[in-house]
């Protein structure tokens, strides 16, 4: 019986190891690269390093493992239920973020984050969140180091997820739902659109507003950016790992979710980093809501990260920095960009884009619930419907890897309403 696969000691960043170095991030104002003393008023300097390195190993602190050593290493599971209803030759394998305190892999950046600005001596942190994975994840690690958390979430979530909502306020974080009468940003959309359902876009303009004008405060970011990326490298490393302990060589397709994409690029970028070294020719699908299709049907041109224009302009794959999608139930892939980084990879030629209708992935995410037990958050439901129609058009074996990034059981009016028939 082979070793169990141990917790990874460092976080991987692929920026060293890629054959074209990806865009700059620039200054909204000079248009020049980013700088860490730009960065300096919004995040904590160890997450400026990171966010700036090309190093491409990169050391998880002790207390920060930690925290993991509770949940880590998360399960990958061989799907054999799943394959049988799909009649496929396919090896189907799924990496399960799920058993995390929260339900889901966002924690692995929350602790990191959480960490770094502690030993800042940052007392209050600002956050958006989407379905409320990101903030639920964000408050639980702050209740860990010490720190006040705010959190603006998307209304359409906040309306449409409340038990999300009470995760965040039982670990300790105070939530708005944005648009908020509570800053210029939200007090400014709302005059123009008051009805509207909101966008992870609005929300985090709101959270740099806040954290911007409060010296002692700093923001945090749930996807997107650099650091956030390599904290979620945790998932495909172990992954990688663990499929070898399985006795498979390597994966020949890995399909995952993809919103803001630090989902999609911690668990694809090890696989990615074995084709770059010439080791396996792994495929990389993104999967992506049809109403939020960022890399299917967006350009890839510098944009800012919010809808006021306060973040650096990233080169990514965007809808417009004023785009507002529809109020899906996969909240946490309503956001109008993608991470420069996965991007980058886009455009390179090692991950494609693949957009899925939220009805279809409510369809293949049932059906896995009933084969094999577990529901799938309605984000990682567009992973499975497009891993499920790859999978069934096999004809020789492959090995398939899904990133299966959380739990659906805060999302069971999400599943009622489409098993009802009032889903859109």
């Amino acid at each position: 019986m082979s070793e169990p696969v141990k917790i990874p000691t460092h976080w991987y960043n692929i920026v060293g190891d890629l054959p074209v170095a990806p865009p700059p991030h620039l200054h909204p104002g000079t248009k020049e690269p980013i700088t860490a003393d730009d960065l300096a008023p919004l995040f904590a300097k160890g997450l400026i390093e990171q966010e700036l390195s090309t190093e491409t190993n990169i050391e998880i602190p002790e207390p920060i493992r930690d925290v993991y050593r509770n949940y880590r290493t998360t399960p990958l599971i061989r799907a054999h239920a799943f394959e049988k209803a799909l009649g496929t030759p396919a090896r189907i394998y799924v990496k399960y973020e799920g058993v995390s305190p929260v339900g889901s892999h966002k924690v692995n950046s929350a602790v990191a984050q959480a960490y770094y600005n502690s030993i800042d001596g940052v007392k209050r942190l600002t956050t958006e969140t989407g379905a409320g994975q990101w903030g639920s994840a964000l408050s639980f690690a702050c209740a860990k180091f010490g720190i006040d958390l705010e959190v603006w979430q998307v209304r359409a979530s906040y309306e449409s997820k409340p038990y999300r909502r009470f995760l965040i306020e039982t670990y300790g974080g105070t939530v708005h739902a944005s648009p908020s009468e509570l800053t210029d940003a939200g007090r400014q959309v709302l005059a123009d659109y008051p009805d509207t359902p909101g966008s992870l876009g609005i929300a985090v303009s709101e959270a740099v507003e806040v954290a911007v004008k409060d010296p002692a405060a700093r923001y945090t970011l749930g996807s997107v950016l650099n650091h956030v990326v390599l904290h979620q490298t945790v998932i495909g490393l172990e992954a990688v790992a663990q499929l070898r302990a399985a006795g498979e060589e390597n994966a020949d397709v890995v399909f995952g979710c993809a919103g803001g994409g630090s989902n999609l690029a911690g668990l694809a970028f090890p696989f990615i980093r074995e084709v770059l070294h010439e080791r396996a020719a792994t495929r990389v699908v993104a999967v992506e809501p049809a109403a939020c299709p960022s890399i299917t049907q967006g350009e890839y041109r510098y944009d800012h990260g919010d809808i006021a224009g306060l973040t650096p302009l990233l080169k990514m794959h965007t809808l417009g920095q004023d785009f507002i999608p529809d109020p899906i139930h996969a909240g946490g892939l309503r956001y109008h960009g993608m991470a420069p980084l996965l991007s980058h990879t886009v455009e390179l030629g090692y991950v494609e884009g693949k957009a899925v209708p939220q009805t279809d992935a409510f369809a293949a995410a049932v059906q896995f619930a009933r084969t094999e037990g577990i529901v799938p958050a309605p984000e990682s439901a567009h992973a499975i419907a497009a891993a499920a129609e790859y999978a069934k058009g096999l004809t020789e074996p492959e090995v398939v890897v899904i990133g299966l990034s959380g739990h659906g059981q805060l999302d069971l009016p999400a599943y009622h309403a489409y098993l009802s028939g009032d889903l859109d």
